[in-house]
């Protein structure tokens, strides 16, 4: 399920807005480490609450694509090359764009409002852990159809939570509150009514 065996045209053809995000991030991220100008990028696109409150909405948006190192960026690219093709599989291409964005978004929401002016973050972990909190929604509706997936996706949520509260200068509140927002879509998206209307519709 979480193996990839494509190769690398495969994996793009299959699985193309996991890809083009993973491009996204890997520009902006190499970008950012140009000197002087990867300066200006990071400060103009970060997250920072004072800003936001002086106008700058758009800072809701542009941490998701910007990280705060290379091991950073690698954790979370790794993890939506891991986890993301299965998602948009069997969500859709559309579905899983919005559950992306609907995560990312509201963990930088939540960022906002629960913290401090002089707070800043980036990071695409809230949108990361709301493929997480989807794929809990899918054990939720298919924990006997397929109990074999219950023990394949909860250690990994486990997992993520525990490291969310050990590792140092994390922003928990987006990590918490994009696995949630995941959960919650997922549940509208893995309702087994909703999931007869999708297949009514491709035909």
């Amino acid at each position: 399920m979480f193996i990839r065996r494509e190769s690398f045209s495969e994996y793009i053809r299959l699985y193309p807005v996991v890809s083009v995000l993973i491009a996204i991030n890997l520009i902006v991220f190499l970008i950012t480490i140009i000197p002087g100008i990867g300066d200006l990028v990071m400060y103009r696109g970060m997250g920072i609450n004072s800003q936001i409150a002086a106008g700058d909405w758009w800072r809701f948006i542009t941490p998701m694509f910007l990280h705060a190192g290379f091991m950073h960026v690698l954790f979370n690219m790794f993890s939506l090359f891991l986890f993301g093709p299965e998602l948009e599989r069997l969500a859709g291409k559309v579905r899983f764009l919005n559950l992306y964005f609907l995560a990312g978004l509201f963990g930088n929401v939540a960022s906002y409002f629960l913290h401090d002016g002089s707070y800043a973050y980036v990071g695409a972990s809230g949108a990361i852990y709301g493929i997480f909190g989807a794929f809990g929604a899918l054990v939720y509706y298919t924990k006997n159809a397929f109990p074999q997936l219950r023990g394949i996706i909860m250690p990994i949520i486990v997992i993520s939570i525990i490291m969310t509260f050990l590792t140092p200068n994390i922003n928990i509140t987006a990590h918490i509150t994009g696995l949630l927002v995941g959960f919650i879509v997922g549940l509208s998206y893995f309702n087994p009514k909703n999931i007869t209307s999708w297949r009514k519709t491709r035909r």
